[in-house]
């Protein structure tokens, strides 16, 4: 990238466009007004130039007696897998004088979910209304899933009053969902809640999704209406029939180069430059030097907490990278039977001279030792991978408490014990086999292991800069004993708690020289007033 700036390629064929340019992003009819308060459990002072929201340190937050959550939703989002140190997850969420109600919206079941008062089934891309752009090239375009059922219901003349009288079984999509809570927390409007999801058209009453979209469209696409009319369609159903509308056909992004007084000065004209301090894409950034981090104020190799001149290769010590992706799987959304019978197992890839010094040949059981505790899996010994490291793919090991919960051709039945002290440990009983279910498949299922839960044994190690989740991980390995069993998870929450203390000791807090609790010009979701940045 450095070499495309000192080129000038910066919005120009062949070269590259700023960020989200060419993601279009329709605007909504009446936006709430910014939040003129700042969450602390969201954005703590400790990382000031955190880029995203510090979610992975909810639960220790609240260990440490920040806040209290009164009603707690997680959306499409499995923190207790998918997170490092999930039993600690585990213990906040099961904590009423920690998380007073929590409410799981998620397509499928979810080791979350478990552990929620309410689980509410929301729908997947064919089951919901969605708009979604992406950065697929130097155009711009917006697509529009829809529900095909209801779409298909509607097209035969039915009406359907919500896209939960269309769908299987209670999926309701959140858009309408949302709405409706709206209206049930704030039903005569007396809490200024309710008047944002009010119609457009029928002043006072509840927002339909045709309407929703159909401001929308009409009056945030450029160019669609227009397509629209031509074809004798509003925008909606254009929309409706296609799924999608292109916006742009070629889409550079050239803001920087516009003309504007008090802009920063380029062979004597002042142009808007670019959302930084100096206006100018910075090589040297006084943002991290002022901020307290002047080492890092221009770009340098640093040593990652795991670096392999510290480790002790006597001891039998490795570098693990726990999260690297198989490309027939998908993040955390992919318990699914097609892709499981491809992959279903996350065996510990091993380099042949490290596993001929453990004694270790293909296929025996392995423990693996992390600050917190432990696993057991299989090995995979390669010559594909450099001595000194062992990896282990992201997305498996997948479990469920109940025998028929769950996706059971993807996940392990397992027993949970923990002692008083914080302790925990987690034994598999079996892992899948084929049931007899209204699905012919399921009695074709012939993979029996489906891999390990590694993450529960990470400590978190927030980035004291950046504020991001450090994965590597310093591991021991060793052959398991006799005592040992596939699957074995064991972790102690009072050592990740302590781990925590220990990252976060490493922080330089807020306020910067400005005394704000974070850089005015940082993008963020939700960005409240700018009187909220001060610190009191």
């Amino acid at each position: 990238y450095f070499l495309v700036v000192l080129m000038g390629a910066i919005g120009e064929p062949g070269g590259v466009n700023m960020h989200v340019h060419n993601k279009f992003v329709p605007k909504h009819y009446n936006p709430p007004p910014p939040p003129e308060y700042w969450n602390e459990l969201l954005f703590p002072r400790e990382f000031p130039l955190a880029f995203h929201e510090m979610s992975y340190l909810l639960p220790h937050f609240l260990k440490e007696g920040r806040g209290k959550l009164d009603t707690y939703f997680t959306r499409v989002y499995n923190p207790l897998w998918t997170n490092p140190d999930g039993f600690t997850w585990m213990e906040v969420l099961q904590d009423e004088s920690k998380i007073g109600c929590h409410i799981a919206l998620t397509p499928f079941w979810s080791e979350t979910a478990w552990f929620a008062d309410y689980v509410l089934p929301m729908g997947l891309g064919t089951e919901r209304h969605d708009t979604m752009s992406q950065e697929t090239h130097a155009g711009r375009w917006l697509g529009f899933r829809q529900p095909v059922r209801r779409v298909a219901m509607g097209k035969r003349g039915e009406h359907v009053e919500t896209t939960k009288d269309a769908n299987p079984g209670e999926v309701w999509e959140e858009s309408e969902f949302w709405i409706a809570l709206s209206w049930k927390i704030d039903p005569d409007g007396s809490l200024g809640i309710r008047k944002f999801f009010e119609s457009p058209y029928r002043p006072g009453q509840m927002i339909t999704m045709d309407e929703y979209y159909g401001w929308m469209f009409d009056n945030s696409v450029p160019g669609l209406p227009e397509a629209a009319k031509a074809e004798g369609l509003t925008p909606l159903e254009y929309m409706r029939k296609y799924g999608a509308f292109k916006v742009d056909d070629v889409a550079y992004s050239k803001a920087h180069e516009q003309p504007l007084a008090g802009g920063v000065e380029v062979n004597g004209v002042e142009r808007a430059g670019f959302n930084t301090p100096s206006k100018m894409l910075e090589f040297f950034s006084p943002t991290l030097a002022n901020w307290g981090w002047p080492e890092h104020a221009i770009p340098r190799y640093v040593p990652g907490h795991v670096y392999w001149r510290n480790l002790d290769r006597g001891a039998n010590e490795f570098d693990l990278l726990p999260n690297f992706r198989l490309p027939t799987l998908i993040h955390t959304r992919s318990p699914v039977k097609w892709l499981y019978e491809i992959s279903h197992s996350n065996p510990l890839w091993i380099a042949t001279p490290d596993a001929v010094k453990l004694g270790v040949e293909m296929g025996d059981l392995v423990k693996v030792k992390t600050r917190i505790g432990h696993f057991v899996t299989r090995a995979w010994v390669t010559e594909g991978l450099r001595p000194g490291v062992v990896a282990m793919s992201h997305h498996l090991g997948r479990w469920r408490l109940h025998e028929d919960m769950g996706q059971r051709s993807a996940s392990a039945l397992v027993r949970i014990s923990r002692s008083g002290d914080g302790k925990y440990e987690m034994k598999q009983v079996h892992g899948a086999k084929p049931f007899e279910s209204d699905d012919a498949d399921s009695g074709r299922v012939w993979w029996s292991e489906v891999g390990v839960h590694q993450n529960l044994t990470f400590p978190v190690q927030p980035d004291p800069v950046s504020g991001m989740h450090c994965w590597h991980q310093k591991v021991t390995v060793e052959k398991a004993g006799p005592d040992d069993s596939y699957g074995d998870v064991m972790v102690d929450t009072a050592e990740s708690h302590k781990a925590y203390l220990e990252w976060m000791a490493n922080t330089r807090p807020a306020p910067g020289p400005d005394g704000t609790r974070r850089p005015m010009w940082f993008d963020r979701p939700l960005k409240p007033v700018a009187a909220a940045y001060k610190l009191k």
